[in-house]
């Protein structure tokens, strides 16, 4: 890619275009934002093991389609029990038509996701800007749990992954909760039609 800089460069990251060349030039997987070991407790409090999962815009993870998040077509309403997004979205909300396009990949992962199926957001995206687009779809309850950007021991991390975080109307009490720029991947956890519920006991009895 030629010219333009980082602005330029975070503008090609909602183009499919440059994920082919990118990953056409790097060698071996690559896992964004969070590896599977840093996840793994909060992937067994929402999922199980016989479910059906869906990991969209795996790049050349290792967490492991090649199809249009914006049309999933191919995939019948209703055929998975989850959905992992690490990155995906957040690309999406870089590139042009960036709103139109993400509301039509939320529309798409809450069309193939099983009635209590869940979508987990791994994303940079904080409260303010992710969880009004989340909640603008009205077709989910959403939990908000925070994971350390960079691994350290456990006595030193700050947040309990597999609690979440209250989540108000008003994000004042949220922002004083996590404190200025705090250094923290956000992960949103969706859960289809009226299963939040059940998922609250489980992340309740986790969290004690």
């Amino acid at each position: 890619m030629t010219g333009g800089g980082p602005a330029a460069a975070s503008q090609a990251y909602g183009e499919a275009w440059y994920w082919d060349e990118r990953y056409r030039k790097e060698a071996g997987p690559f896992d964004w934002y969070q590896k599977y070991p840093a996840l793994a407790p909060l992937l067994r409090l929402y999922l199980a093991p016989h479910q059906r999962l869906l990991l969209v815009g795996c790049g050349n993870s290792v967490f492991d389609m090649k199809m249009d998040v914006k049309n999933m077509s191919d995939f019948e309403s209703g055929s998975f029990d989850a959905v992992i997004d690490k990155g995906t979205l957040d690309s999406l909300m870089c590139g042009q038509n960036s709103q139109e396009n993400a509301t039509k990949m939320l529309e798409e992962v809450n069309r193939i996701l099983k009635e209590n199926g869940v979508y987990m957001l791994i994303t940079y995206g904080d409260p303010s800007y992710r969880l009004r687009l989340l909640k603008d779809m009205e077709k989910w309850t959403v939990k908000l749990h925070v994971i350390e950007r960079w691994e350290k021991s456990s006595n030193q991390n700050k947040w309990e992954l597999t609690k979440p975080l209250p989540l108000e109307d008003h994000s004042t009490s949220l922002a004083a909760l996590l404190g200025p720029k705090p250094d923290v991947h956000y992960i949103y956890v969706c859960v289809k039609g009226n299963g939040g519920a059940s998922v609250d006991s489980k992340a309740g009895e986790a969290a004690n």
